[in-house]
């Protein structure tokens, strides 16, 4: 019997669906696995390279499979999708796993250890409680604005409608109401602690991580971003320069070109969601700064005079993202340009 090379594994909840090649291209396995059968049948298979795609299990299938001397590698869904044939069934998936995984030009998703899924998960925890915070804020606000109690947009504010629930003198409030929005205000005041606990630990594990610790120092970056950062760029040499690492963040013009025609458009909105959405927000604080009389380079003095200002917060992103790698690949500190001005 020929040796097996290469196998594709379709994952699921319960039912795994195996295709397995020999060096000569021939089918050598095609069935199907029960969840409790998957690490037995890699277990007795002689090391190969096993395909899969990328999903939330995935990372868990590939270490454990790993552990048997297979050579896994992960691909994104969309990577694989172009060779499957015809109507779309686990066999068929397979079948383009085991095909794509071949592939020479093929792009791999690294591999997370269950650290990097720790880190990883104590972001999205983060990021899950300031969403709920800000919707029950949000809330907050709506409804105490029916009742003619305005405030300001920001957390800031959501402290002195705090202060009018908690008097019991304001007679503007229908008892009723006054109760049920309690509940949202205390509501608030949890969530709140949970998400400094949260940040703490973050710190923490930012402080004791020399590349983290380094990627602060630039503009804009705080211990969110640097900790993003390292939970989502497992290699960052990988890239082959920083516009590389930006593309994959989604934070350059998307092209559609034809014919010899450049044609650039918004950004892509690829990559790793979070981690566009806080360099957005980091080169945001940064402007906001420079209206305060913080000092700019001259070439973001310039986009700011042409361009919209969210524009200008996206292209100054795109420029953080590419500090970011320079710092991880080449080492040292952040070193701020030569030449700055003052808007």
């Amino acid at each position: 019997m020929e040796k097996i090379t290469t196998i594709g594994l379709d994952l699921a909840k319960s039912v795994f669906q195996v295709r397995a090649i020999t060096e000569s291209g021939n089918v050598a396995v095609r069935r199907l696995l029960r969840r409790s059968q998957v690490l037995d049948f890699f277990r007795h298979m002689e090391p190969c390279l096993v395909g899969i795609e990328a999903c939330g299990s995935a990372h868990y299938w590939a270490n454990a499979i790993g552990e048997f001397c297979h050579t896994v590698r992960l691909m994104p869904s969309a990577y694989v999708k172009p060779y499957v044939k015809r109507n779309k069934t686990d066999a068929a998936d397979a079948e383009a796993i085991c095909e794509a995984v071949t592939r020479p030009t093929m792009r791999f998703v690294p591999v997370k250890s269950p650290e990097e899924q720790a880190a990883g998960m104590v972001l999205k925890t983060r990021e899950l409680l300031v969403r709920q915070r800000s919707q029950t804020a949000n809330a907050l606000r709506a409804h105490m604005a029916e009742l003619g109690i305005i405030a300001a947009t920001g957390m800031t504010s959501i402290a002195k409608l705090v202060a009018i629930l908690h008097d019991d003198q304001d007679r503007r409030l229908p008892v009723s109401a006054r109760a049920a929005l309690l509940e949202m205000a205390d509501q608030i005041e949890r969530l709140t602690e949970r998400i400094e606990k949260l940040d703490t630990k973050i710190v923490a594990a930012v402080k004791a991580d020399d590349a983290a610790r380094r990627l602060t120092t630039m503009p804009g970056g705080g211990p969110i971003i640097a900790a993003t950062v390292r939970a989502t760029v497992q290699d960052p040499a990988a890239f082959r320069t920083g516009r590389d690492l930006a593309a994959w963040i989604g934070i350059i013009p998307r092209s559609n070109s034809s014919g010899g025609k450049e044609r650039v458009r918004k950004i892509s909105n690829r990559g790793n969601k979070q981690l566009r959405t806080l360099l957005i927000v980091g080169a945001t604080s940064i402007l906001k700064q420079a209206r305060r009389g913080a000092k700019l380079p001259a070439w973001v003095l310039s986009l700011m005079a042409r361009c919209p200002y969210k524009v200008t917060a996206v292209a100054l992103a795109n420029k953080m993202a590419r500090t970011i790698w320079a710092l991880l690949v080449k080492g040292g500190t952040y070193r701020a340009p030569a030449i700055m001005a003052t808007p």
